[in-house]
């Protein structure tokens, strides 16, 4: 119901005169410096499947972090066996947290080869703003979205204003605020001095985390929509199958990386975790 008052009022706002004038002025476009190439190289497409699929399982095992009041196992980080290592207490986490930390650990590994390639092959400058224009730009993408009458998009050749802000947030806003919030509610963080826990409490990394989870859920959501419904097989041709083209190639790799995201999270599950788990430590019940 919400969001049929919502398309509701964008339609009728954008019969006003005001409006009109401010779509003409500002149509949502934001065009890329001429030295950034065009087109979605392939390396772009298997870095989004990893990354979706590693989010979607991030997500997940944090929420049964979250709100699993009895875990179904324990893991316990084997004794170093090392001359000259630390003696203190092995740590021992629920084997949900052991997993969210794994995919963590895999996710960043994974996120510094996106930046690598971002900032060597010049795709940063598809995600930064370079002007202030991209607000009002940006405003007026959405309401021609809430309208139901998409605004002029490329995503082959530059993203609109309203997608630019949104993988600007998410690429260097939302996934350096969850890396730096789930350090300090890590165990390492225990060892940390007294003094850091004062200057960050962990009140406020839990609160940002969570509220990082809930921005990434709904960037999900939206993204997946806005993708189906704008063009599907032209936009997950430049996803998946580097092509500006309209064909079915891209829509079949995405049912794939699909069929793999549906399968991981099935297996993500005790009785498949726990041997992969005891590879590291020891776990118990």
């Amino acid at each position: 119901m919400a969001l049929l008052v919502t398309v509701l009022v964008a339609r009728l706002l954008r019969e006003t005169t005001p409006v009109q004038s401010f779509l003409t002025s500002y149509p949502g476009e934001t065009h890329s410096p001429e030295e950034v190439p065009v087109g979605l190289p392939p390396w772009v497409g298997w870095q989004h499947f990893l990354n979706s699929l590693l989010i979607v399982l991030i997500i997940r095992s944090g929420w049964h972090v979250r709100t699993r009041t009895k875990p179904s196992a324990y893991w316990t980080r084997k004794k170093d066996r090392w001359p000259g290592k630390s003696k203190s207490k092995p740590t021992k986490i629920s084997l949900d947290l052991w997993f969210h930390i794994s995919l963590d650990t895999i996710w960043v590994l994974n996120g510094i080869v996106f930046f690598v390639l971002i900032f060597t092959t010049g795709h940063w400058k598809r995600l930064v703003p370079d002007s202030w224009g991209i607000f009002p730009n940006a405003i007026s993408a959405a309401l021609q979205y809430f309208s139901l009458s998409w605004p002029v998009d490329n995503g082959w050749v530059s993203y609109n204003s309203l997608q630019m802000l949104a993988y600007f947030t998410t690429v260097f806003i939302a996934a350096p605020l969850s890396i730096i919030t789930g350090l300090r509610m890590s165990p390492a963080w225990h060892q940390a001095p007294l003094k850091l826990h004062r200057m960050f409490p962990i009140e406020i990394a839990r609160a940002v985390h969570l509220w990082v989870m809930f921005y990434l859920v709904a960037f999900i959501v939206v993204h997946v929509a806005l993708v189906l419904a704008t063009g599907a097989l032209r936009n997950l041709n430049h996803m998946y199958a580097s092509q500006d083209t309209v064909s079915w190639a891209g829509l079949w790799i995405f049912a794939g990386s699909l069929a793999i995201m549906i399968a991981a999270w099935g297996l993500a599950r005790p009785l498949f975790l726990r041997p992969l788990a005891s590879i590291t430590g020891s776990v118990t019940r």
